[in-house]
């Protein structure tokens, strides 16, 4: 019977969920339990595969520490996939210490890797590098890999290290044709497109063009002025003003950058940074009053000079005036843009990934649901959402390596 637990595991090893099932399917014994809960995690039953590795767990027995270490390992990467950001990680790095005391320096690192994609999921860079690092090296199989790849790729796109994403993926999809898995060739080949899908708008002298990650890389040592819609900050090379907490100020400069060299007139000033539908004189009073407080804030990089019609931004330094903005700027963008990798992600996920509060999630995504860009499942706290499926694509297959060994 112990040949067809290995049998099993190698099914799974090389991407056959069925294979591995037509062999312990009917097995109720703990590594079946945790074999067929892999399989299914795989076919994307994400429910019954985590019922299945809990099953397996309580079945191991007290001296089955390493075992059940690996079962905690497959139900966190399920929690992972799932959205289930309030998994309790601190049960995940008690397991990857088990398994290294162990020997079991495969799926410790595999553990590591995990705990490493959760954090760069939730845009907390500096944690997934540490949890990196703390990974001990060791021979890893081709699957584990890639994941590795992966996440330093996706580390270096965050950070606009687009030469470093490109090296790191290359690495991945090296090792994703040695372990022959489709899967993990289609996850490779899909985080190649970001580097060749536009990352960003460039507006200037009043056309827009698109950017890729590259070009909005190369702008960070720009001589240009710069107003970043993404991160609310006007920069010039070193100088950065940051007006996140001004959104006022900033949708002033943004405004005035748009328009330069040209003027901009005092009533779009007031609508747009205002939203006011008309301009009377106590809006004209507060432009004033506006118009001076960015004036100081901009005081490193620009002037901004009053017209008979309106004002005008002067740069310093540069002859160059350019607005960052992103290629979609609807009102639930940063929702969108979470939900766009497919994957089911609750209100509460998505508000700690995004970090606001769950009812301002929960509002934005009511709002995406009425205008049909977003779709709901369950109900209560199992309320899952997502973007519309693409039909007649199949959703990705999961936990590409098993985590049981025998």
């Amino acid at each position: 019977m112990e040949s067809l637990i290995t049998a099993a595991a190698r099914a799974l090893e090389a991407g056959d969920p069925l294979g591995a099932l037509n062999r312990v399917a009917l097995r109720n014994d703990a590594p079946s339990l945790a074999l067929r809960g892999i399989a299914m995690a795989q076919l994307g039953d994400l429910a019954k595969a985590k019922s299945l590795l809990r099953s397996a767990a309580r079945a191991f027995g007290p001296r089955e520490a390493v075992a059940r270490a690996r079962c905690i390992v497959a139900e966190a990467e399920i929690a992972l996939v799932s959205r289930d950001l309030n998994w309790p990680v601190k049960t995940l790095a008690a397991a990857r210490v088990t398994l290294e005391k162990h020997g079991d320096l495969a799926n410790a690192a595999y553990a590591g890797h995990i705990e490493a994609r959760r954090f760069l999921l939730v845009g907390r860079l500096d944690e997934a590098e540490r949890t990196l690092a703390e990974v001990r090296p060791a021979p890893l199989p081709p699957a584990s890999q890639v994941v590795r790849e992966l996440v330093v790729a996706g580390i270096a796109i965050r950070r606009l290290r687009t030469k470093d994403a490109r090296t790191a993926l290359s690495r991945a999809a090296l090792a994703a044709r040695l372990a022959k898995i489709p899967a993990l060739v289609a996850e490779v080949d899909s985080a190649n497109l970001i580097l060749d899908t536009p990352a960003a708008r460039l507006i200037a002298r009043g056309s827009e063009h698109p950017l890729l990650l590259g070009e909005v890389e190369r702008l960070a040592t720009s001589t240009a002025l710069v107003v970043d819609t993404f991160h609310h900050v006007v920069r010039r090379q070193g100088v950065v003003v940051s007006l996140g907490t001004r959104p006022v100020l900033f949708a002033l400069a943004r405004l005035l950058a748009q328009a330069w060299p040209a003027d901009v007139l005092r009533e779009t000033l007031i609508s747009g940074a205002f939203q006011a539908k008309h301009a009377d004189e106590s809006h004209r009073a507060r432009l004033r009053v506006e118009i001076g407080r960015l004036r100081t804030q901009l005081k490193p990089l620009a002037d901004i000079s009053a017209t008979q019609q309106g004002f005008v931004l002067a740069p310093r330094k540069t002859r160059d005036v350019l607005v960052l903005a992103r290629p979609n700027e609807e009102k639930h963008a940063a929702v969108l843009a979470f939900l766009a990798d497919g994957e089911p992600w609750s209100s509460s996920a998505l508000a700690l990934a995004l970090g606001i509060s769950p009812r301002t999630v929960q509002r934005a995504l009511e709002e995406l649901a009425r205008s049909s860009k977003v779709q709901s499942f369950g109900h209560g706290r199992a309320r899952r959402w997502m973007t519309p499926p693409v039909p007649g694509f199949p959703t990705g297959l999961l936990l590409p390596t098993p985590l049981l060994k025998t």
